[in-house]
C-alpha cells in the first residue's frame, strides 16, 4: 500500500516536472494602429471604412494585442501625429500592425493615403495634403519579428477625376501601385491587386475586412496562410472580380499573429506497473541511495524492486571502493613518513605491511565495484528488452515519463564547477598542482593534468575536467608528480627543506655543497739573505752574429735581420726561391 509521505513526494516531483516542461515562453508584445476614413470633406462619404476599422480593432483586442489605437476620420495633421505616437509604441514591440480603410492614390508610382480634409485640386497637392505609404512603413520599422501593413484603400478614387495635371507626363494610376518592401520581416497586404480597385461592399463591412476578421487572428495560423484563406474568401464573395495580394516576404518559421493555444494531453488510466516503471526511472535518474530506498519502501516486491536492489548494491560497492582507496592512501603516506624520518626498522616493516594490505584491499574493492557495475548494466539491458517485448507505452504515458526524467536529470552528477574543484584538489594531493583549487580550469590546471598524464602514463583530455580523470587520480595513494624545489632547497618527502652546507663549504649553482679552496700564502723575497749573482764577463758570453746591414729577410718562418757577411737576392722558385708567389727574396751568404 502506498505510504502517504512518499505519495506526496512523488506528486511534488511530477508537479515540478510539469512546471519545468510546460512553462510557456515569454509573451510577445503586439501593437496595432487602426485608421478608418469615411467622412471626406471634399468628396462623397464612404459607408464602410469606419465600420471596417471598428471591426478590425475589436478583432485585434479580442486576440490579446497589448495596444490597439483605433482612430477614424482624421485630418492630415492628426494622422501624422497618430503615426508619430504609434512609432514610439512600436519601438520595443515584436509585432506591429497598421490597418487603413479609406481612399488611396498612386502618383508616379508612389502610393498615398488620403486624409478626410484633403482637396487635391492639382496633382502636386498630393505631396502636401496626403501621406505617403513610406511614412507608414517608417512608423512600424522598429518592430522586431513582424511588420504588417493592411490597406483596404483601393477603392475607386473620386479625386483623380477632377484633379488638374500640372505636368502632362505625370501618371495618376487606378488603385495602388505595386510595392516591394526593402526591410526584412515586412508584409504589405492590398485589398485588391496593384492597379485594380476594391469593392466597398453592400453590407456593414467590405468583403476584404470580413475575411480579415475571420482568418487573421486564428491561433497558431501563420500570417501568410491566413492571407491565403482571406484571398480565397474575397474571390468567392466577389465572383473573382477582386483578388487581394500580399507583397514582401518572411523567413522559414511560422509567424502567427496569435500564438497557438496549448492543448492539454488526456490523462491516462492509472497502471500500477507503468507507475512503478516511472518511479523507478525517476529514482534511477536522481542517482542516490535515498531515492532508491524510497522506491523500495513504495514497491518492496516485484521486477523493478529487484532492479533497485541491484542498483543499491552498485552504490555500496562504490562506497567500499572509495573507503578502501582512502585507507590505502593514508597507509602509503604513513609508510613514506616513517621512511623519511628514519624510524625504527620494526615500525617501517609494519607500516610497509599495512600499506601492502591496504593496497590489496583497494584492488579487491575495485574489482567488486566493476562486478556490481556489470551486473547493474546487464539488469538494465534485460529491463529494456523486457519493456520492448511488452510493447511501447501509450503516448500520454510516455510524455509523463519523459517529464519526470527531465526533472530527475537535473540532479545527476556533480556540477561542472564542483567537478573541476574536485579534480584540482586531487591533483594537489598527488603533487601535480601548486595553485589553489578554485574551480577554474585555467592554463595552470591544464599543465598539471598534462604532468599527471606524463608520470601516471594516462591520456586524459587536459582541456577539461572529467569524472574518469577524477576516478583515476583518486586511485593514486601517494605523490605522482616529482617534487620540484627552488634553488637552496631539496626534496624531503612531500616538502622542500633548506640545504645547510658544512663550515668551509658553499652552495654552488648545481644546488650542491662544495668545499672552499684555501688561499696559499704568497712567498716573500729576502734580498738581504739572497747571495748576489756575479754578472757574466763579456768575454764569457757567446758571440752573437751581427748584421752588417740593416736589411731584413722574411720567409714562412718569420722576419729576421740579415746575418753579417750575407745579403738579400731575389730568386725564382726554379732558382731555389720560395714556392709562394713564384719566388721571393732569400738570404745569400758566401
Amino acid at each position: 500500500m502506498n505510504s502517504p509521505g512518499y505519495s506526496k513526494l512523488r506528486r511534488f516531483f511530477l508537479a515540478a516536472a510539469l512546471l519545468l516542461v510546460c512553462q510557456p515562453a515569454f509573451a510577445e508584445k503586439r501593437v496595432a494602429l487602426v485608421l478608418g476614413n469615411s467622412a471626406y470633406q471634399n468628396a462623397a462619404r464612404l459607408t464602410n471604412p469606419v465600420n471596417d476599422g471598428a471591426t478590425i480593432a475589436t478583432t485585434l483586442k479580442a486576440a490579446g494585442f497589448d495596444v490597439v489605437d483605433s482612430r477614424h476620420d482624421l485630418p492630415a495633421a492628426e494622422t501624422r501625429r497618430a503615426l508619430r505616437d504609434f512609432a514610439d509604441r512600436a519601438r520595443d514591440s515584436d509585432i506591429a500592425v497598421v490597418y487603413y480603410a479609406g481612399h488611396g492614390l498612386e502618383v508616379d508610382g508612389t502610393n498615398y493615403l488620403i486624409p478626410v480634409d484633403a482637396k487635391l485640386e492639382r496633382d502636386t497637392d498630393v505631396f502636401d495634403e496626403a501621406l505617403s505609404l513610406d511614412r507608414v512603413l517608417v512608423a512600424i520599422e522598429p518592430a522586431k519579428r513582424l511588420r504588417l501593413v493592411i490597406l483596404d484603400a483601393c477603392r475607386d478614387n473620386p479625386f483623380s477625376r477632377n484633379m488638374k495635371r500640372t505636368v502632362a507626363s505625370r501618371a495618376i494610376g487606378q488603385g495602388l501601385a505595386k510595392i516591394e518592401p526593402t526591410s526584412p520581416n515586412m508584409l504589405i497586404a492590398y485589398s485588391a491587386k496593384a492597379g485594380s480597385t476594391a469593392a466597398d461592399g453592400d453590407g456593414k463591412n467590405s468583403p476584404f475586412t470580413m475575411a480579415l476578421a475571420k482568418h487573421l487572428t486564428t491561433p497558431g495560423l501563420d500570417v501568410r496562410r491566413a492571407f491565403g484563406f482571406i484571398r480565397d474568401d474575397v474571390l468567392k464573395n466577389t465572383s473573382n472580380r477582386q483578388e487581394p495580394f500580399v507583397y514582401g516576404s518572411l523567413g522559414g518559421e511560422d509567424v502567427p499573429l496569435v500564438p497557438a493555444k496549448p492543448v492539454a494531453a488526456p490523462v491516462p488510466a492509472p497502471n500500477p506497473q507503468a507507475e512503478a516503471r516511472r518511479d523507478y526511472e525517476l529514482a534511477l535518474q536522481i542517482g542516490n541511495k535515498d531515492a532508491l530506498n524510497a522506491f523500495l519502501v513504495q514497491y518492496p516486491e516485484g521486477f523493478y524492486a529487484s532492479l533497485a536492489k541491484i542498483q543499491l548494491a552498485k552504490f555500496a560497492a562504490e562506497e567500499a571502493r572509495v573507503a578502501a582507496t582512502e585507507k590505502a592512501r593514508l597507509a602509503e603516506q604513513e609508510r613514506a613518513r616513517l621512511a623519511a624520518e628514519g624510524a625504527q626498522k620494526t615500525q617501517q616493516v609494519k607500516a610497509e605491511a599495512d600499506a601492502k594490505a591496504a593496497e590489496q584491499a583497494r584492488i579487491a574493492a575495485e574489482k567488486a565495484k566493476q562486478v556490481a557495475q556489470e551486473q547493474a548494466a546487464e539488469a538494465e539491458r534485460n529491463r529494456a528488452a523486457t519493456e520492448k517485448t511488452a510493447g511501447t507505452p501509450p503516448a500520454a504515458e510516455k510524455a509523463q515519463a519523459d517529464k519526470a526524467t527531465n526533472l530527475a536529470s537535473l540532479n545527476t552528477g556533480p556540477s561542472p564547477a564542483d567537478l573541476t574543484k574536485s579534480v584540482q584538489t586531487e591533483l594537489r594531493r598527488v603533487g601535480c598542482l601548486a595553485a589553489a583549487a578554485d574551480g577554474d580550469w585555467n592554463a595552470a590546471s591544464q599543465r598539471s593534468m598534462a604532468l599527471f598524464n606524463r608520470y601516471a602514463r594516462t591520456k586524459f583530455d587536459v582541456k577539461l575536467a572529467s569524472l574518469d580523470a577524477l576516478d583515476a587520480i583518486k586511485l593514486k595513494p601517494s605523490r605522482v608528480c616529482p617534487l620540484v624545489c627552488e634553488h637552496g632547497f631539496k626534496a624531503d618527502g612531500d616538502r622542500c627543506s633548506k640545504i645547510a652546507c658544512a663550515e668551509g663549504s658553499f652552495l654552488n649553482d648545481d644546488n650542491e655543497c662544495e668545499k672552499r679552496r684555501a688561499n696559499k700564502p704568497a712567498a716573500k723575497r729576502d734580498d738581504a739573505a739572497r747571495p748576489l749573482r756575479e754578472a757574466p764577463r763579456p768575454e764569457a758570453s757567446a758571440a752573437k752574429p751581427r748584421s752588417s746591414s740593416k736589411q731584413i729577410v722574411c720567409d714562412s718562418v718569420g722576419c729576421r735581420p740579415v746575418a753579417s757577411g750575407c745579403h738579400v737576392e731575389f730568386r725564382t722558385t726554379a732558382q731555389g726561391g720560395p714556392y709562394e708567389g713564384g719566388g721571393g727574396n732569400v738570404q745569400i751568404c758566401r
